[in-house]
């Protein structure tokens, strides 16, 4: 019998857009009275009032954050920890109860009181370790703060306090068990909940071979925690603490269920609201009930990055400007791809959708600064994999 973490991974779809409308619109308000901002003055009526919202990216945060010291003048609150990503960019952090909502992934994962998680996300900088310690703490599971590396000190603490469940990437697991094989120590790992990397199927049935139960989410430092595996081959469940959206790259505009697009995510974690933060990877929206009864939508997990920046006869093609052009033309649907003749570089722009195709050219030239040969399709004919730019160039001859 399924135990869930809280009433809210059960309730009733109504009663959740009900209470997600009523914190959005609490978020919004927090938002728009910080010093700066750039939050239209628009009333949240309905969950889809978000899309008259702007998206805010990654790379606005490290200008903000330039002029701005440390959060580019982003409200926040309660925070007890600063942390740094790559850029760098800074993330906020805090200790309170959940405050990143990894404990619901934790307990979907079986771990509890009686277990003892050996964390091997880093500590240095970085908040993973942080964010997995948080949520081991919410489920009342003891933690080993292990970090990364050392692997054979790794295996001799698992040993020696009896470790029996794991938390770190997905690949690391594996080097440790093989590490113990190699010293010839036997381990009661019988739990791993990972994140970080892509978890392979022969790898999930690796651990699975070695009782051991492995299941994933997807996270940010941004963010915190946004969905989660719950079973094998069911789809991620959305966090309870997070609206997300799967968006067109480049634009804000959603995709249709089961396509694939960006995901943009909104934070109800009014210590530090992000109001459709585009996080660059794609996924899509899996339609139907998860079999585990939870109720929240589901998306099918990481496929690919959105940056789909390209660059073509010197010159670079971005999703904005993708976007840009189907303004201009008013197309339905846009794909810019880029292919070699000969030795040279060739872009292909499709469009579905009636347009003007005597002011195609002079949109294309307008929006990509480059020229190109045009396909004029019919509906449906592009297909709905998230791309809006196709690189087909290979490099081998």
């Amino acid at each position: 019998m399924t135990t869930y973490y809280d009433d809210l991974e059960t309730r009733d779809p109504a009663e959740r857009e009900a209470a997600q409308l009523a914190a959005l619109a609490a978020q919004v308000a927090i938002a728009q009275q910080a010093e700066g901002s750039c939050l239209p003055d628009i009333a949240i009526d309905t969950l889809s009032d978000l899309t008259k919202l702007p998206v805010l990216r990654k790379s606005d945060l490290t200008t903000w954050q330039k002029d701005n010291p440390p959060f580019g003048g982003m409200h926040t609150s309660n925070i007890t920890h600063v942390f740094q990503s790559p850029g760098p960019i800074y993330e906020p952090g805090g200790s309170s109860h959940d405050w990143w909502r990894f404990g619901r992934f934790v307990h979907a994962c079986g771990i509890g009181k009686d277990d003892i998680v050996q964390n091997c996300f880093g500590y240095h900088l970085t908040p993973a370790g942080t964010m997995f310690e948080n949520g081991a703490k919410a489920v009342g599971a003891k933690v080993l703060p292990a970090g990364t590396g050392q692997t054979e000190l790794q295996v001799r603490a698992a040993a020696d306090i009896g470790t029996t469940a794991y938390a770190g990437t997905p690949d690391y697991l594996k080097v440790i068990l093989e590490k113990a094989d190699e010293m010839g120590v036997t381990l009661n790992i019988s739990k791993a909940a990972v994140s970080g990397g892509a978890l392979f199927p022969q790898l999930r049935q690796y651990y699975a071979d070695r009782g051991i139960t492995c299941r994933q989410c997807y996270a940010t430092a941004d963010l915190g925690h946004l969905a989660y595996e719950t079973s094998e081959g069911g789809g991620m469940v959305v966090d309870e603490g997070v609206i997300v959206e799967i968006v067109t790259p480049g634009t804000g505009d959603p995709v249709a269920p089961g396509e694939v697009g960006e995901v943009v995510v909104t934070s109800l974690n009014p210590d530090y609201p992000l109001i459709r933060f585009a996080t660059g990877d794609m996924s899509a929206i899996m339609e139907g009930a998860s079999p585990c009864g939870r109720t929240n939508m589901r998306i099918k997990g990481w496929l690919g990055r959105a940056d789909q920046t390209t660059k073509i006869k010197g010159m670079f093609v971005r999703p904005e400007q993708v976007a840009d052009l189907v303004k201009k033309t008013g197309a339905d649907r846009a794909r810019v791809i880029a292919d070699r003749e000969g030795d040279a570089d060739k872009m292909v722009v499709q469009f579905e959708g009636s347009i003007d195709e005597a002011a195609a050219a002079g949109a294309i030239q307008d929006a990509l600064k480059l020229k190109g040969e045009v396909q004029y399709l019919a509906p449906g004919t592009i297909p709905r994999d998230g791309l809006v730019i196709e690189d087909r160039r290979t490099y081998e001859t």
